[in-house]
């Protein structure tokens, strides 16, 4: 008996590349945005403002210290943030792409 392999209608694959696609671009603005706002923002821009605040317990003002380290930090932070978040939207796809291949399986027997 010859049992049909199971494969996903490149239509549907497709879709679902395309929101995978989205997601990651969407997710990317926003941390990017976030490391232009700490890196530039607070490291620069703002810096002189920053520099009346003392970061607790060193002394040091606030604005030298995102542009020394706090920039480097934030930087660290969201490359953490991106590939704990994309780690989520993996699974939730895989799961998506293999509940699609189940449907056409069982679509595909009948």
């Amino acid at each position: 008996m010859d049992v049909p392999t199971p494969t996903l209608d490149m239509t549907k694959a497709s879709a679902a590349l395309r929101s995978y696609w989205r997601t990651n671009l969407v997710i990317m603005s926003v941390l990017l945005s976030l490391w232009a706002f700490f890196g530039l923002g607070c490291g620069v821009l703002w810096a002189d403002w920053l520099n009346q605040f003392m970061l607790p317990g060193t002394g040091y003002p606030l604005g030298f210290w995102f542009a020394q380290q706090g920039s480097i930090i934030a930087f660290v932070c969201l490359i953490l943030a991106y590939a704990l978040i994309m780690n989520g939207v993996d699974r939730r796809h895989i799961a998506a792409l293999k509940a699609a291949v189940a449907q056409e399986a069982t679509e595909a027997s009948r």
